[in-house]
């Protein structure tokens, strides 16, 4: 038990508990907390007549409310040992004052506790300048901060994993907070400092100002430390003049109107309207057309939460975008001669919709459109559209880019067997998605047929806890690509259950079954509509050279990868047969897809995001279903070798007429999987 001042202007003694229950060895693994803590609370003596929630045990009264039970493992709660060099406790009394924390591990490795502390009515701040550990999830080496004096999974602040080199920050609630370190097998240190800090009121009253460009900025309370899962902010903006409105810009933040869900990354209300946050890839600007409104943000996630800041200007409520510009949905405006051109300048294509197909023009004068230039596909009869290709121009999302940072139009250059850039770059790791075994073009059948050995050496059976759950493919000797939603719950995150099946092509005949190191999961990915579903995994140990036939990776497209809808790419897994089967197949599907175009597979689902694309049939009878999930959908390319064009993500049904899957769109997330893979 740890008694400590209340942090409270109440007074009165704040009491942390620390109770251990034996529990009798049952047949689940998992132990019900709701259960225990219902026991728990019956055991306490109730009023009948002021039916309150204050009850009493042993003569002490108890608020019944505040009882709140967290299942641990027993090496949770292991104390410092005696010869450990972590501190136990350590207390902050002055306000601003750093105290230092620098813990060592020996190559013994080392698992302790620190309990952190501060003056009453004060908060703390933890500041992490390095962090030197394997990335392994948290399973070998990790902290773990509580916002409490115990590790109780319900008060996780935040959980590192990984090594840290630059500064990161992040602030309690109270004047408590616990720091959970496991260190095992070679030399692992940490360095940072805490410190007491006074409670930030973050409310003020802005003027704007009339003139064109930014005013200034504001930012989410303690800034730019991590957010605490507990603030609230309130700016008022005064305009001088009732024509102007206030405009935020976000930076990888959005705003979206406010439904029956619950925020989980920030509440807004601006004036009478409530939105919520959410992170995201790119620049995003709110528009209020009001000259005096006022907006309050709080603090919506369980977790430490990335910092928040926007910059405010004032726009004209009647025109939010200068003349010549168009006002996409993302609040962004563009130049109007960029509508239409092929590219995602708003961020989220809304300047790329309702735009008739562009006239090809193949025996004018004038420019083709710059989605027939160089595309792989020969769409002027004269050629027209396919020469010159190799010649340098300016960067774009759809232009090939070599490493010597040089721009040319061919936008499918890599891996094709020809140089195409002057460094040679597009032709080099290229061995990649070039199977040794299948019979291709031999007895192909669209739509649900048995795939034969070898023929897709880069598809893995994802089990966890011994049972198919999802797809993958392998993209290197060391890393896997599947798709964020299959470990988006907190016990599907453990890499420990995971076991990687590869080289298989009937289920339990795999050529090698692979442990996984760690589970890299897209920071923005979204729950609710599926954006930003992709997943890398790591592999503690690569298969052996002798396997080489029956593994290997598939190539991973350029970001500038053109697909026309012409195109006929394969989806591939142990998944259902249809919506209605009950046995899984034993032997790997393949299936034939085609490739369909933004407008209707946005006509068919409405919410499709730029990191999306459709692949189906019209009839619907090829298509992935429950247990393909995070599996390839492969596209042969230029010399016969195979890119990973999309991970299998969502859809309606399995299989239902006019309502194609929809796939991870991988050309996008080339950058982010390069940032993790070739650290």
């Amino acid at each position: 038990m740890i008694l400590c001042p209340s942090s409270s202007n109440d007074g009165g003694v704040l009491v942390h508990f620390w109770m251990v229950f034996t529990v009798p060895q049952l047949k689940s693994t998992a132990v019900c907390e709701e259960c225990v803590s219902a026991i728990l609370q019956n055991s306490v003596l109730t009023s009948l007549q002021n039916r309150s929630s204050i009850g009493y045990m042993m003569g002490l009264p108890v608020d019944m409310d505040s009882i709140l039970i967290n299942a641990a493992l027993r090496s949770d709660y292991t104390g410092t040992s005696a010869d450990s060099q972590c501190v136990d406790k350590l207390y902050a009394s002055m306000l601003g004052a750093k105290v230092p924390l620098n813990i060592f591990s020996s190559w013994g490795g080392l698992s302790c506790h620190i309990k952190l502390t501060a003056a009453p009515r004060s908060l703390i701040r933890l500041t992490i300048t390095a962090f030197q550990i394997e990335a392994s999830d948290c399973v070998n080496d990790g902290l773990t901060v509580y916002d409490a004096l115990l590790p109780m999974s319900g008060r996780t602040l935040y959980r590192l994993c990984g090594p840290v080199s630059h500064g990161l920050s992040l602030v309690s609630t109270g004047n408590v907070m616990l720091l959970s370190f496991r260190l095992v097998q070679g030399s692992k240190s940490f360095r940072g400092h805490f410190q007491a800090i006074a409670e930030e009121s973050c409310f003020s009253v802005i003027q704007l100002e009339s003139k064109s460009g930014f005013s200034g900025e504001i930012s989410s309370p303690f800034y730019p430390s991590l957010l605490p899962p507990y603030c609230t902010c309130t700016w008022h903006f005064q305009s001088p003049h009732p024509s102007l409105g206030v405009a935020l810009t976000f930076k990888n933040y959005m705003l979206n109107q406010k439904d029956l869900r619950s925020c989980k990354h920030g509440w807004w209300k601006v004036n009478e309207s409530i939105y919520c946050g959410s992170h995201i890839g790119h620049t995003t600007v709110f528009h209020i057309p009001d000259p005096n409104p006022a907006v309050v943000f709080r603090c919506s996630s369980r977790r430490a939460d990335p910092p928040i800041t926007a910059t405010y200007h004032t726009f004209n409520i009647s025109q939010p975008c200068p003349d010549g510009y168009f006002l996409c949905s993302t609040g962004l405006c563009v130049d109007k001669r960029r509508r239409c051109d092929g590219l995602d300048d708003c961020r989220d294509e809304s300047d790329e919709l309702f735009c008739s197909k562009p006239s090809k023009n193949c025996a004018g004068s004038t420019p083709l459109h710059p989605l027939y230039v160089c595309n792989g596909e020969k769409d002027c009869a004269n050629g027209k559209d396919e020469t010159n290709c190799t010649l340098e121009t300016s960067c774009s999302d759809i232009r090939y880019q070599c490493r010597s940072g040089a721009c040319i139009l061919k936008r499918n250059a890599k891996c094709d067997g020809v140089f195409d850039c002057l460094d040679h770059s597009d032709e080099s790791d290229c061995a990649c998605g070039l199977p040794s075994l299948g019979r291709w073009g031999q007895g192909r059948v669209v739509g649900g047929t048995n795939a034969v050995e070898g023929e897709w050496p880069w598809q893995v059976s994802l089990h966890f806890g011994g049972y198919l759950y999802c797809g993958g493919t392998v993209i290197s000797a060391q890393w896997l690509l599947s798709a964020a939603h299959c470990f988006s719950r907190e016990r599907l995150s453990d890499p420990r259950q995971w076991r990687a099946h590869l080289g298989m092509l009937t289920q339990g005949d795999a050529k090698y079954v692979a442990e996984i190191q760690r589970i890299v999961m897209h920071e923005y990915y979204n729950a609710l509509n599926f954006d930003y579903d992709i997943a890398l995994l790591q592999l503690k140990k690569t298969w052996p050279p002798s396997l080489k036939t029956y593994i290997q990776p598939i190539c991973l497209p350029s970001p500038s990868q053109a697909l026309t809808e012409t195109r006929t790419c394969w989806v591939t897994g142990w998944g259902y047969r249809s919506e209605q089967d009950k046995v899984l197949p034993s032997i790997l599907q393949k299936a034939e897809v085609g490739v369909i175009g933004r407008r209707e597979c946005k006509r068919r689902y409405g919410l499709v995001s730029p990191r999306m694309l459709c692949a189906g049939v019209p009839s619907g009878e090829s298509d992935a279903c429950r247990g393909d999930s995070g599996g390839p959908l492969s596209c042969q390319m230029q010399r016969g070798h195979w890119f990973l064009t999309g991970i299998v993500s969502w859809g309606a049904g399995c299989g239902r007429p006019n309502l194609p899957g929809v796939y991870t769109k991988v050309a996008k997330f080339i950058t982010w999987i390069q940032s993790h893979t070739l650290q």
